[in-house]
């Protein structure tokens, strides 16, 4: 079942999921070594739909955006059967007072020396595309529904499935 909403509407969505979810694997491209998927933090999600996450302005990801920028993200929360798949465009910000407004202390456990640490840098992906599927519903509910589907021989409803307009 695919949702026709309102670009306010995916948005709304959007933020609410990712900021529930808050961890996405990233995927970059390179040449040399094809895709390489890491886990990412959230640190925000804007009113555009611009997604922030803080880096090591050396690790071999922003390399690669440096050489292809459009990278992959996805979200995916098994227990409430919600999953995002989004893909956009990746750069790196250098911006002290975005950085101070998006910080907070589970930062620190990857970047010890805070806010001053040198390595410490944007990333911001602008989505193009996002794509969802959510069925919300407790393990249980999801196990009587796919028995009721193979009992009646009708195919299995997952929920909802769609493109966000971005």
């Amino acid at each position: 079942m695919s949702s026709d909403w309102s670009r306010t509407e995916g948005l709304e969505y959007l933020k609410d999921k990712v900021q529930e979810i808050k961890t996405a694997m990233l995927t970059t491209y390179s040449e040399e070594h094809g895709f390489s998927s890491r886990p990412m933090g959230t640190a925000d999600i804007d009113d555009n739909g611009n997604i922030w996450f803080f880096t090591n302005e050396y690790s071999p990801k922003v390399s690669e955006i440096s050489m292809e920028n459009t990278v992959s993200l996805t979200y995916s929360d098994v227990d409430n059967h919600t999953y995002l798949s989004i893909v956009g465009e990746a750069k790196v910000v250098e911006d002290e007072e975005k950085m101070k407004e998006l910080w907070n202390p589970f930062i620190e456990a990857f970047f010890p020396e805070g806010l001053s640490d040198p390595k410490l840098t944007l990333l911001k992906v602008e989505p193009n595309d996002a794509e969802y599927w959510d069925s919300s519903n407790s393990r249980m509910v999801v196990l009587f529904n796919m028995l009721k589907a193979r009992l009646t021989g009708k195919q299995y409803d997952e929920g909802k499935h769609g493109h966000v307009a971005l």
